[in-house]
């Protein structure tokens, strides 16, 4: 695409997808204005960029859908102050995005191909304010908890209970929860030493964690 189709494509994205899917915090529609989108895609996918579809990547792994990456962002309210994991860093398109609304960033990805290849793009778009590291933080990731957001950018189950201690108080936690074909976007909010707030979102579907145990079902 030329530059010219791309900030069109940019512009239709953000007009057509995100802004009728109710999202208009103006920091969320900024920042996905800001951030070149299509040089976190792999190159077979370019064109597909700022399509309303799950992008897929190495490992089974999606970038989610621009609209249900928004309303993520607008629901974790994310402050300039705030510390924050990512859990899946995947394209580092999302890992980008948090940077550029938070303080400072952990991103934590299974994959080293993934881990290399978010610091290489990061890298080239300047952006800094980032630590990442490779491992399974399908059971949580307390290394430098606590934090302030935590974003879990593929599905579970249920969520382990670690990552709701590792919440700030008045922390927020998104994550993606149930089995197909019924996921369920959550925010989760801490509000007490013991006490938190779930509220559902949308429904979505997403690939999920790579290590997670998945529920049994019983059958007589």
């Amino acid at each position: 695409m030329t530059h010219l189709d791309i900030t069109k494509a940019r512009f239709n994205m953000i007009e057509q997808q995100i802004r009728p899917w109710e999202v208009l915090d103006q920091k969320v529609l900024d920042v996905m204005e800001n951030i070149p989108r299509e040089d976190f895609v792999p190159e077979t996918n370019r064109n597909l960029a700022f399509a309303d579809i799950n992008i897929p990547l190495p490992h089974d792994e999606v970038m989610m859908e621009p609209r249900v990456e928004a309303r993520m962002l607008q629901a974790l309210n994310i402050q300039s102050t705030d510390s924050i994991l990512e859990v899946g860093t995947g394209s580092s398109y999302i890992t980008a995005l948090l940077a550029k609304l938070g303080k400072y960033v952990v991103s934590v990805d299974i994959h080293t191909d993934n881990t290399e290849s978010a610091k290489q793009k990061l890298k080239e778009h300047g952006i800094a304010n980032i630590t990442l590291e490779t491992g399974d933080a399908s059971a949580g990731w307390d290394r430098h908890a606590p934090y302030d957001v935590i974003a879990i950018t593929g599905s579970m189950p249920n969520l382990p209970e670690a990552f709701q201690f590792s919440l700030n108080h008045g922390g927020r936690l998104f994550c993606v929860i149930g089995e197909s074909p019924i996921m369920t976007a959550t925010l989760i909010t801490r509000v007490g030493e013991y006490e938190w707030t779930h509220e559902a979102l949308f429904e979505t579907e997403l690939p999920s964690l790579q290590n997670i145990t998945p529920t049994r079902h019983f059958t007589l």
